[in-house]
């Protein structure tokens, strides 16, 4: 179980934390009164609001409309609108500091939890309290909405949790019938906390108790009967509920501090807590054992913040903000020919490309909670699997061997237990023998039975090897990449290129894509380094196209690029996807759920490129003559490049078709836009390029356009037009 550090901000202490729905933003709102609007992905702040007077320690973002909620010391509960970049409105009515702000799933409603030992129920709309639940006795540290029932939870410093039934107040403010919730809820003002002699709105279903000290947050489960809570008193504790009761059901044991929040992850049975012992904790929800423990050395932890839909966290600490995920989201997988092989649900599967026949090969050891495998490499000679589990610490880093028999068709087969070895890297060199990179960054090589045949001596350490055809490797240090004989222990060739995560080749091994963290280089079989890629976001996944373009994908991109070092974007992406092949028109992609979906591009742009720069002209033309291709790109990349009179047949506006046709010398065309322009500056342009070319037809019409009486004389006296220099000398004696 392991960390991803996504993001970090630094600033004053985080106390409040909320994702965007949709877009990858993260608001923070800070101990000095200040919120931080960030886009996560891009590393940079998009937005600040500082309206509020005092620590703002309640922020949330609204699941549909444009806006988001804050609260603060200053009691104020506020209503922001971030395309207009401003407050809409105020809420008062608390009486102390204000805790959390959450919006309701689908009513307009905020809750708001408060030192004044309260929780309010807003209607935003109307920007009236439709209740006031009162009953704690301490500080309220927290409270939210049940995402799907009629249910509200509150946690607070009087060392109880309470469980609140608010069919009630749903019932009286919410009109019946079908059609959208927003539509349907009516506007009322003042407090609803009962009618007179009446039902309550707002009843106590549940009182928690069970800490021995104060609470300071409680989250419901998304779809299960579940509470959990975290205190003072350092534990963590899970709490079951059903109509008529709730009990504890365990506790996790192991902050050394106050625990200052905690939630469910939304798809696997996992817990996660933070606190002010300095450290992020994730638990297993079945057996209530902490599997994975994150320090922060000098900051305590205040605020965990959940993505509504992915597997994204964020947790605010004294001098800032993280935003992290927990394991790879990167599917192992490997491409033979038209053959995919992939890891889902601890299955091994096979995807055909030719006929989209999807079938599981083998189930793999272990559970859905084990590491997810790094990466996967396939042996076709011997229908052969290596499969490489990587963690941080090196020592615990292992690879599997599975043999499949050929036969397995259908999926059904029983494949044998894999043979599980220590070592931090495995790639196949040869049809029976297989590289090991073990923790001591060693080289060995194994053959088929896992026995070691003997050891690759290196004079310097190892961080990674890759395959690099029959016999050879790539291996990765500090300096870059070699390109390493096995048989004769030499160093063939190198490249500096560091901190490389992933090498993708070529189908014939002509070239190969080295994948870092933002850069992407090109380079042929022997480490000659053909063009170098700068990205902002981080690389994903890339795949070679059959004429040798490199097709790659970013956070947010499908993008090419070509060996000469032209690149581009081809379309955008809402998430991330991982590219295994390029078939025509066609990416065969895996996400993030490790399901392939096929992407379709359009792949005009490089296909241009690559025809102009492989000189095949009648490709161009037609392409020209049929294709969509527009824009000014196109035009400024054919004018960059030297191809003035391709760029002219894509080109409307009559002062750039001037342009061009006077830089491939084309006369005629030129004239045109000349005529339509009827600019001087345009006609002596002409004229001068039309003197340069011999063309004296075209001087004269751009002379006589000009007025320019000398030169007209001038050229008819050397054409030897001598009528038309008897008209000019008429016309001078005219002109005295």
């Amino acid at each position: 179980m392991t960390i991803l550090k996504k993001f970090e901000s630094s600033s004053a202490r985080v106390k409040g934390i909320s994702f965007h729905p949709t877009r990858p933003w993260v608001l923070a709102s800070l101990h000095s009164g200040i919120i931080q609007l960030w886009d996560y992905r891009m590393c940079v702040m998009l937005d600040k609001f500082d309206e509020h007077d005092g620590p703002v320690r309640g922020i949330a973002f609204h699941s549909q409309q444009p806006i988001f909620v804050s609260g603060g010391d200053d009691y104020k509960i506020k209503v922001w609108n971030y395309k207009q970049r401003r407050c809409v409105f105020t809420l008062l009515g608390h009486l102390d500091y204000i805790r959390t702000t959450f919006f309701h799933s689908n009513y307009p409603w905020i809750i708001s939890a408060s030192d004044d030992q309260t929780v309010r129920i807003w209607n935003w709309q109307s920007r009236h309290s439709i209740a006031i639940l009162t009953g704690h006795n301490h500080y309220v540290m927290c409270a939210q909405f049940h995402p799907t029932e009629d249910l509200v939870a509150s946690a607070s410093l009087d060392q109880t949790v309470r469980v609140w039934d608010i069919s009630g107040l749903r019932k009286k403010n919410v009109s019946p019938g079908t059609g959208n919730n927003m539509s349907r809820v009516r506007s009322v003002s003042g407090v609803a906390s009962s009618d007179l002699f009446g039902q309550p709105d707002v009843v106590v279903k549940h009182v928690l108790e069970g800490h021995d000290r104060g609470v300071n947050w409680v989250s419901f489960h998304p779809t299960m009967p579940l509470l959990v809570s975290g205190a003072d008193d350092r534990q963590v504790k899970l709490w079951r509920y059903n109509e008529s009761k709730a009990w504890e059901v365990d506790s996790c044991r192991g902050h050394y501090n106050n625990v200052s929040s905690v939630l469910f992850h939304a798809k696997a049975e996992l817990i996660l807590s933070n606190s002010e012992d300095k450290s992020i904790r994730i638990w297993d929800m079945q057996k209530r054992t902490c599997l994975h423990t994150f320090r922060h050395d000098n900051d305590r932890f205040w605020v965990l913040a959940s993505h509504p839909t992915l597997n994204m966290f964020a947790a605010g600490h004294d001098s800032g903000m993280m935003v992290f995920k927990i394991e790879r989201e990167r599917p192992a997988f490997c491409v033979h020919e038209n053959l995919v092989f992939y890891v889902k649900d601890r299955q091994l599967r096979r995807l055909d490309l030719t006929n989209n026949k999807d079938v599981a090969l083998v189930q793999l050891r272990g559970s859905k909670l084990m590491q997810p495998y790094y990466s996967l490499h396939y042996n076709p000679a011997e229908n052969s699997f290596l499969l490489i589990t990587r963690s941080p610490m090196l020592e615990y880093c292992t690879y599997d061997m599975y043999k499949v028999s050929k036969d397995t068709s259908d999926g059904n087969a029983e494949a044998p237990e894999g043979k599980r070895s220590p070592g931090v890297a495995a790639v196949w060199v040869a049809r029976n023998r297989f590289v090991v990179l073990d923790k001591n960054q060693q080289i060995t090589v194994r053959d088929l039975s896992n026995r070691e045949n003997r050891k690759i001596e290196q004079s310097f350490p190892i961080d990674d090897i890759f395959y690099a055809g029959t016999g050879l490797l790539l291996l990765k240090n500090n300096e870059g990449i070699q390109l390493f004989d096995i048989q004769q222990k030499r160093t063939l060739a190198s490249a500096k290129v560091p901190k490389v995560k992933y090498v993708i080749w070529s189908k014939n091994l002509e070239y190969a894509a080295l994948l870092s963290k933002h850069t992407l280089t090109l380079v042929s079989r022997k480490l000659q380094i053909l063009c170098t890629v700068q990205e902002s976001t981080r690389l994903k996944s890339g795949a070679w196209e059959e004429e040798g373009v490199f097709l790659y994908t970013t956070s947010n991109h499908i993008k090419y690029a070509l060996t000469v070092g032209d690149h581009g974007i081809i379309r955008t992406l809402d998430v991330p996807v991982y590219v295994i092949a390029v078939r025509g028109e066609n990416l065969y992609c895996l996400n993030r759920e490790a399901v392939p979906v096929e992407v379709p591009i359009d792949p005009t742009e490089y296909r241009f490129k690559l025809a102009l720069i492989n000189r095949r002209y009648d490709e161009v033309l037609n392409m020209v003559r049929s294709a969509n291709l527009v824009g000014q790109s196109i035009i400024a990349y054919l004018q960059k490049k030297g191809y003035p009179e391709v760029a002219l047949r894509f080109v409307k506006d009559e002062k750039t078709r001037f342009g061009l046709a006077l830089e491939c010398g084309n006369l005629e065309v030129a004239l045109e836009s000349a005529k339509v322009l009827d600019d001087k500056a345009v006609w002596q342009a002409l004229g001068e390029a039309a003197l340069m070319q011999g063309n004296h037809q075209i001087v004269e019409m751009a002379y006589q356009r000009t007025k320019d009486f000398e030169k007209l004389s001038f050229l008819y006296l050397i054409t030897g037009n001598i009528e038309k220099l008897q008209k000019m000398m008429k016309i001078a004696q005219i002109r005295k």
